[in-house]
């Protein structure tokens, strides 16, 4: 079977079924589809049609699942990354019989406020395991998935992890760049428990994939070290044998190519562009109702089949009792661990690592960059949360994202700690975003802070899920020095802040770094990303303090001498020290001067209007400095304000010589205060 080549499949003649019951099942899912897509008059039909057979034979013999426990732990996971075809997930979850997606919101598919919007969103119901749409972002989340549940299998054994993560894949998703990232690092990892189908239809929304596309599938899946099947998607039994036969491959990921007709059974339409994402047509539905033998009314599914899917939900019961069986005698010790991760939940006396950085940073009293900050306080948290995964895309000794005692992960060994993404930054960061979705697992990625260019859609498909990603990047500024312009990040901190529910924090010494590292880990629903120089900066506050000040997102790192205060500069990361030294000459010169550290505006944002006003300064002039572009600082500046920061790209140079040459200094900050004060008070 890995050897054989299935010849194209024809239109309008449906391929006879080996088994008439199971493909009654999946004409259930393929009425579904058009109905709901007709309804919506929008919507992708095509894939569902196509991948229906798949889904069939995968969800009634293979899927390790049980409706009635959406969220218990050891469940196979079930993605499908062509996300457009929505429908296909949507009809599983109500034929099995999740509790949240009755025959109502599959007749809402595509309205507002459903829980079956146009791509699979996770958290809208349950059964959806991740948000896809951006195509090839779930082949990358699988591997995520995948490697979570070797980690974890590892750590807790068979008798608690032993699961597989299936993926549906299509032709978009491989032209994307993700899927080279995705399945090369599947593949050197030796991810036997992942599982790929490749709905082979040969079809975009322009026409045929030969318009834009002839490479050969199969020969890249297995020269990146796949196991590799080419079968025909419709035939049952030998989906069913790919299955099996791929199941039973450990040292390898398993691709099946799976030949199928897009739209399979729309009489005119199936095999075609026209099938990929239009509404079918009422005629067009009616000819499929009767090339599928289907003479129930729209949005009814016979009640025999209906008791079948529905057995199908309920076949993983006795499974998942066992399992919890399982966990209920495990070792005590091991029991509490494995619950309290799969919960979500930090080790008692976590923030203990936290308190012995800060004051290891007070004691030592030395200029850090916040990179190695950061590594030190890593340092600590890993020997109190054993859950944190670490990584970086080939950048460790820079990124300072390995602790002392973490353990490498290695091809086939997965009992460590750290991975080595090599230069894969967009996979790294949507694989990051899998093993967030596994559960037990908190990961955390390190790349130059340029590179999120690379991460972004992976970053906001974070955000927008409200994982624990966490992204590690540094080298934040143009004082990254001599490696120039095209590695000095300027407009990429206020593209990050655009991103909604993205917490993006940038410390301005060691002390805060820790605080930031503090709240990223206390905040379980929310991707973060720390941004963190490469240039030593000197320790601006001298106390370690059990308060967290940087957990309001602003705070006045120091208030003005004499009252009123005439003026507060606002600042972040490396450019905070220079607010500071910018205090000290306006204060001898008699102008009351605060200083403002926002080291992460979300969460300023979501504090109490009274509290941002008093941190601001009512009716003072105001300044920010930061070595970044101005925008998202006007709404604090306001019409007198000034800003201190860049206008343009970098340049290679050294680091003091860089911030000279774009007028990042102590003396432009207090040039533009001056101004400020001006033009606010005359």
């Amino acid at each position: 079977m890995s050897d054989s080549t299935v010849a194209p499949a024809s239109r309008i003649i449906l391929p006879k079924p080996r088994d008439p019951h199971l493909r009654e099942l999946a004409n259930c899912i393929r009425a579904l589809a058009m109905d709901a897509v007709q309804q919506a008059k929008s919507g992708h039909p095509g894939m569902p049609m196509g991948m229906a057979d798949i889904a069939t034979v995968l969800f009634s013999e293979f899927l390790q699942f049980d409706a009635e426990d959406p969220h218990w732990l050891d469940r196979d996971r079930f993605l499908i990354s062509n996300g457009h075809g929505s429908m296909l997930l949507y009809g599983l979850l109500y034929l099995t019989g999740y509790r949240d997606m009755p025959i109502e919101e599959i007749k809402r598919f595509r309205q507002i406020d459903s829980k079956t919007p146009g791509h699979p969103e996770y958290r809208h119901a349950d059964g959806i395991e991740t948000t896809t749409g951006p195509l090839g972002q779930g082949l990358a989340n699988s591997v995520g998935l995948a490697l979570a549940e070797r980690i974890m299998n590892a750590t807790f054994g068979d008798a608690l992890v032993n699961h597989h993560t299936y993926v549906f894949m299509g032709d978009g998703c491989l032209m994307e760049g993700i899927s080279h990232e995705a399945i090369s690092l599947a593949g050197h990892l030796r991810l036997g428990r992942l599982i790929a189908f490749f709905d082979n239809n040969s079809i975009t929304i322009d026409g045929a994939t030969s318009l834009a596309v002839s490479d050969d599938q199969t020969a890249r899946f297995r020269a990146a070290h796949w196991h590799v099947q080419e079968i025909d998607g419709h035939d049952t039994d030998a989906i069913r044998a790919a299955i099996r036969e791929a199941q039973a491959v450990t040292d390898r990921p398993s691709m099946i190519s799976c030949r199928t007709i897009i739209g399979f059974g729309l009489p005119t339409k199936e095999g075609t562009s026209k099938a990929h994402s239009d509404a079918p047509g009422e005629e067009e539905i009616a000819g499929a109702r009767k090339a599928l033998d289907w003479t129930a009314p729209p949005f009814v599914i016979p009640d025999a089949l209906l008791q079948a899917w529905r057995g199908i939900g309920g076949k993983g019961k006795t499974a998942r009792m066992a399992w919890a069986d399982r966990v209920k005698r495990a070792p005590n010790e091991l029991r509490q661990d494995f619950e309290r991760r799969t919960r979500g939940e930090l080790p008692e006396g976590w923030r203990a690592a936290i308190a012995t950085a800060k004051r290891e940073f007070v004691e030592g009293g030395k200029e850090l960059a916040t990179r190695q900050a950061s590594g030190a306080v890593l340092n600590h948290l890993f020997d109190r949360i054993p859950e944190l995964l670490g990584g970086s895309a080939d950048l460790t000794p820079s990124n300072n994202t390995k602790a002392k005692n973490q353990v490498e992960i290695r091809p086939g060994e997965y009992k460590g700690s750290y991975l080595h993404y090599g230069v894969r930054e967009h996979g790294m960061a949507a694989a990051m975003n899998g093993i967030a979705l596994h559960g037990g697992l908190i990961p955390y990625g390190g790349t130059f802070l340029t590179f999120s260019d690379y991460c972004r859609p992976a970053i906001r498909l974070a955000a927008m899920m409200e994982v624990r990603t966490i992204f590690v990047m540094t080298h934040d500024s143009i004082g990254l020095g001599e490696d120039g312009p095209t590695h000095q990040p300027i407009e990429h901190l206020a593209a990050l802040r655009a991103i909604p529910h993205l917490a993006v924090y940038r410390p301005g010494d060691p002390i805060e770094t820790a605080e930031c590292w503090e709240m990223i880990l206390a905040t379980p629903r929310q991707a973060a990303l720390i941004a963190l120089s490469r240039q030593p900066m000197p320790l601006l506050r001298r106390e370690a303090a059990a308060e967290n000040l940087c957990a309001k997102g602003g705070y006045v790192l120091l208030e003005a001498d004499g009252v009123p205060r005439k003026l507060t500069i606002m600042a972040t990361g490396s450019e905070l020290h220079l607010a500071v030294e910018a205090r000290t000459k306006l204060q001898q010169s008699g102008i009351p001067t605060a200083v403002v550290s926002m080291p992460c505006r979300l969460l300023f944002e979501q504090q109490e209007p009274a509290y941002r006003r008093k941190v601001l300064g009512d009716g003072t002039a105001r300044v920010a400095v930061e070595a970044g572009v101005e925008i998202s600082w006007d709404r604090y500046l306001g019409p007198d304000g000034r800003f201190v920061g860049m206008h343009e790209f970098g340049a290679s140079g050294k680091i003091g010589d860089v911030y000279k040459k774009f007028n990042i200094t102590t003396e432009a900050v207090v040039q533009a205060s001056r101004e400020a004060v001006k033009a606010a008070f005359g």
